[in-house]
């Protein structure tokens, strides 16, 4: 029996049994770096979701990647950025 998802649900994605939410969408490579840097540094589960998506493209560089970290870690990564001084590059809600 298939259970239909609540709002919150179908806006974040289902990896196994973890719900991930997009924390920013952006096609700056460099910065993609530099926040992938601070995540891996504060003990942060990340993955950047869509970043094969430039064989498709052909490295033109218009497909946003989004970083993408568990519901449980939002908070936390959210702060991390902001003190960072990236907090203009959050996702928005």
């Amino acid at each position: 029996m298939q259970t239909r998802q609540t709002d919150a649900e179908s806006q974040h994605r289902l990896e196994g049994k973890h719900i991930v939410i997009e924390l920013v969408r952006t096609n700056d490579l460099v910065l993609i770096s530099a926040l992938e840097a601070l995540l891996t540094a504060a003990d942060i589960g990340h993955f950047v979701a869509d970043g094969h998506m430039s064989a498709l493209e052909g490295s033109v560089g218009f497909l946003q990647r989004r970083i993408m970290v568990e519901a449980s870690d939002l908070n936390r990564a959210r702060q991390l950025l902001i003190d960072a001084g990236y907090g203009g590059d959050l996702k928005r809600d």
